[in-house]
């Protein structure tokens, strides 16, 4: 079991919504930043518009995510009622980069930087009966920068999946590659042969033109990959269309994407026989805790990942049965669609804490997008509970100067691993626990497995029995 070494008399090292998209440049740039890890600019020109995924009935993140960090990898995307087609779509495609990904991770020494794959999402649009998803990879096995984009695209009123070129009628494909052709072959750093090779067949096509997205104007934005029609160096390219240039073009769904992208009807339905929504705990608890833990032996439980639609009022649920506290280290994409679990976990006595926005090794980023990716995070949380966090726990415990001079955040590890991502099992991760735990130990595990869930219930019962209190990590911290 893989432990994390702390010293006893320091315990632990010592606006918001996600938007729907960060692409940058205008008609006609290349980038090769990350929009999701950095600070997020859009043109001018061209905004975009930012979705609230809490309005969206029903919605579920499926998240998963590995600790080894030699072969790190996070990977969630939007299940949303009504869409089955294209979630499962996202989840093909998500698949099938984990198993590349994992197959190179086993083919490769071991090395101290590791590998790492990190599979995000970010809505374009949620409203009528259109629903657009963008996935952002960024694969640090592949060339290059290792950074890829793909949008995903849902007609409610067809009950269909569409990709992306979807958006363009097929009467208008001819006249619609020529425009775009001529617009890139004007830029530097694009290659004549690539260009035509990117556009040559039906196949390359919808391989190169898999990311297109309207901006909150209307107009039509193209996004290609590093080295899909320009020479690498040169980074991503975007090109812009005006809403008068493009809309000739689309397709009747295009058409409705693009109006509900514009002037959103402010409510989502694809037509789905049912919106389930799990009732959110309502346990309430002082935050104050009298708890005096050089008297009694505590220990802090302390949960990554979520908030997860699925499984983390149960967790709370069993919390309050035993008047246990815990510190929750939240994903800010999960909080973002799921701000009513995050308040209930502070209404409960809980503490909130922050685990980045979407789960990179933050020791790979530049100070500036380490943070950004937890001052959106904290902006948040904040939201959700009216408190900003001043815990963040970095990603495969993953730290070093940059990430600890880019926040004041204090920065949280563990002493004990149940390792329950790598084994699904309720009896193992429960006797992963009893087993080893000592007084003052924190505990790592992730409320985003159903079996990390169940064996709450046995680890509260049992360490009850033995005399253990649950505390928060800040609570612990202060008595050492």
């Amino acid at each position: 079991m893989r432990t994390r070494l702390l010293l006893p008399s320091l315990l632990l090292l010592g606006s918001v919504s996600v938007t729907a998209a960060c692409s940058s440049g205008s008609s006609g740039t290349a980038s090769g930043t990350t929009a999701e890890a950095r600070p997020g600019s859009s043109s001018a020109a061209s905004p975009v518009r930012t979705v609230d995924p809490s309005k969206i009935k029903g919605l579920r993140i499926v998240s998963d995510n590995s600790e080894d960090r030699s072969c790190a990898w996070a990977a969630g995307y939007p299940d949303v009622p009504g869409a089955s087609a294209m979630t499962a779509a996202m989840k093909k495609d998500v698949e099938q980069r984990l198993s590349t990904f994992r197959a190179a991770c086993d083919d490769s020494a071991p090395t101290a930087d590791g590998l790492e794959l990190n599979i995000s999402h970010a809505f374009l649009v949620a409203s009528g009966d259109v629903l657009g998803v963008r996935l952002t990879t960024q694969d640090r096995t592949a060339a290059g920068d290792g950074l890829t984009r793909r949008t995903y695209w849902y007609d409610g009123k067809a009950g269909a999946y569409r990709t992306a070129l979807g958006l363009i009628a097929d009467s208008s494909r001819n006249s619609f590659l020529a425009a775009l052709k001529s617009r890139i072959e004007r830029r530097d750093g694009t290659d004549p042969d690539t260009v035509n090779e990117a556009f040559a067949d039906r196949s390359n096509r919808a391989a190169v033109l898999d990311d297109m997205a309207f901006t909150a104007d209307g107009g039509l934005r193209i996004t290609f990959d590093r080295g899909e029609v320009g020479v690498p160096a040169a980074g991503t390219y975007s090109v812009t269309f005006s809403k008068a240039t493009a809309t000739p073009w689309l397709s009747a769904f295009g058409k409705r994407a693009q109006q509900q992208t514009v002037r959103p009807s402010g409510s989502l339905d694809l037509g789905a026989s049912a919106t389930p929504t799990p009732a959110v705990p309502t346990h309430t608890a002082s935050g104050d805790d009298d708890t005096d833990c050089r008297r009694v032996r505590c220990v802090a439980l302390t949960f990554d990942d979520g908030p997860s639609a699925a499984y983390t009022a149960t967790l709370l649920t069993y919390l309050a049965r035993y008047d246990a506290r815990a510190t929750f280290f939240t994903v800010g994409q999960n909080v973002v669609a799921h701000p009513e679990l995050v308040r209930a976990e502070a209404r409960a006595g809980n503490e909130v804490g922050n685990h980045s926005l979407n789960h990179p090794d933050l020791t790979k980023l530049s100070r500036r997008q380490v943070a950004y990716q937890l001052n959106r995070t904290s902006a948040a949380i904040k939201a959700a509970t009216g408190k900003a966090p001043t815990l963040f726990r970095p990603p495969y415990g993953a730290v070093n100067s940059t990430v600890r001079q880019a926040t004041r955040l204090s920065p949280v590890l563990w002493t004990l691993d149940t390792e329950d991502w790598k084994y699904p099992n309720a009896s193992k991760v429960a006797q992963a626990v009893i087993s080893k735990v000592k007084r003052n130990d924190v505990v790592l595990m992730h409320d985003i497995h159903p079996t990390s869930v169940a064996a709450v219930p046995e680890i509260l019962r049992t360490l009850t029995a033995r005399g253990y209190h649950f505390v928060t990590v800040s609570h612990l911290r202060a008595a050492m």
